[in-house]
Order: C-alpha cells, then structure tokens, then sequence
C-alpha cells in the first residue's frame, strides 16, 4: 500500500505538472486591410479572424483600432456567436488614412464575465492614400440615386473634388 502510494503521488505530480495553464488561442487573424467606399466616400478597417477553439456563450470581442485623425482609438465591441467560425470587425468610419502609414490594432477576446482571454496586436497598412476618396457621397438612399450636391442638374461634375484630412 505504501510503495502504491508513493509512486502515485509523484506521478499526480508529474501530471499535474505537465498540465497546460492556457489552452491553444481560440482565434486567428486571418485578414486585414482599409476598405475605400467610394461611391459612399467613406474608409474603414476591417479584420477577420477565425475561430480555431470553441469559446464560451456570452464572449466579446473588443477592437481597439488607432485613429489616422488623431486622438483616442476607435472602439468597437460585438459579441461572439460560438457556432460561427468567422468573425469580422469593420471599424467606424475613418478618415486621414495615409499610404504606406502603419496603423496599431488591438483586439481583446473578453469571456462572460469580462476576463480576458486573449489579445491580438496587429498593424493595418494602406496601399492606398484617402486623397482617392470623393469629397462627397457620389450616391444618396437606399436606390443610389446620384447625389445632387455633387451632380448638378444631374451632369456629372468635370473634377470630383477628393477627401481631404481636417487635421492637415
């Protein structure tokens, strides 16, 4: 009994040792890049990530995205759907996005009760400058119809006026 007792401590041990804290990481990025609307006159981000482990009912995602403009980040927070298998983060709207400029996200896997059980540090690079969006939204409503700011008596203008950044 004894001799019993003594190997089998010392094998819990070994076991117990062996034990992993933290699992594999329950998401991957898979993409990322600026997305230029621009019959809308808008740019975001967007990032896609993929579930590669099961996460727990109640789990959120948080995305800190930095601002080409300046000042605070961009926060976006949605919740997590486990029979999903992709996730994907489209930031508010944007502006001053610089080509070739890196750009700092980080994302936070939060569980139910807020603890955090991953983060993800990415940078989001442009190969595109905004000066390629339009001033204006081309097309207003739900049908597209032209933008009459933009399209005067409904002719096109002979030079779109392009975005430019307020901080400039």
């Amino acid at each position: 009994m004894k001799r019993s007792l003594l190997i089998a401590v010392p094998l819990a041990l070994l076991l117990a040792a062996c034990q992993r804290e933290a699992g594999p990481d329950p998401l991957k990025l898979t993409g990322k890049m600026f997305v230029f609307n621009y019959r809308l006159a808008y740019a975001t981000y967007m990032v896609t990530l993929e579930q590669t482990e099961p996460l727990p009912e109640g789990a959120l995602v948080k995305a800190e995205f930095e601002n080409p403009a300046g000042g605070a980040p961009l926060v976006l927070e949605r919740k997590i759907f486990p029979n999903l298998a992709r996730v994907v983060l489209e930031s508010p709207d944007v502006s001053c996005v610089k080509k070739n400029q890196p750009y700092k996200v980080t994302i936070s896997l939060l569980g139910p009760g807020g603890d955090t059980l991953q983060t993800l540090e990415t940078q989001v690079t442009s190969n595109l400058d905004q000066s390629i969006l339009p001033e204006k939204a081309l097309v207003v409503g739900p049908a597209y119809d032209k933008n009459p700011e933009v399209f005067k008596d409904g002719k096109a203008p002979a030079h779109f006026e392009t975005a430019k950044c307020p901080a400039d």
